[in-house]
């Protein structure tokens, strides 16, 4: 039996995006090899908010990320990608939604 004061609450949605916030992170590509080779990395597109995206992601708004999709926003990294990002030393915006790590290009 769970007692009261394991149970912790969900965050509310301010919460969660300043919590996703914080954790946004610019990594080097180099550096996210291991996750892309286990085909957990997700590419968003720089048209939409990365925190927005890994808020989404973690509240499984399903329909919202399928259209991303679809208009080609979201995607999984592909090799090609993969491969430039890694010759051109990139370092991309990360937020880690469980179980993806989602990239974003770094406008300058």
């Amino acid at each position: 039996m769970t007692k009261q004061e394991d149970i912790k609450p969900e965050l509310s949605k301010a919460e969660l995006i300043e919590k996703l916030n914080n954790e946004i992170a610019p990594v080097p590509w180099k550096d996210l090899q291991i996750v892309f080779a286990r085909g957990i990395t997700i590419f968003v597109s720089p048209e939409l908010e990365l925190v927005e995206v890994a808020f989404q992601i973690s509240n499984n708004n399903t329909s919202l990320v399928e259209q991303w999709m679809a208009e080609e926003k979201l995607d999984r990294v592909i090799d090609e990608q993969a491969k430039e990002w890694f010759e051109t030393e990139a370092e991309l915006l990360t937020a880690i939604v469980k179980p993806w790590v989602l990239v974003q290009t770094i406008s300058r």
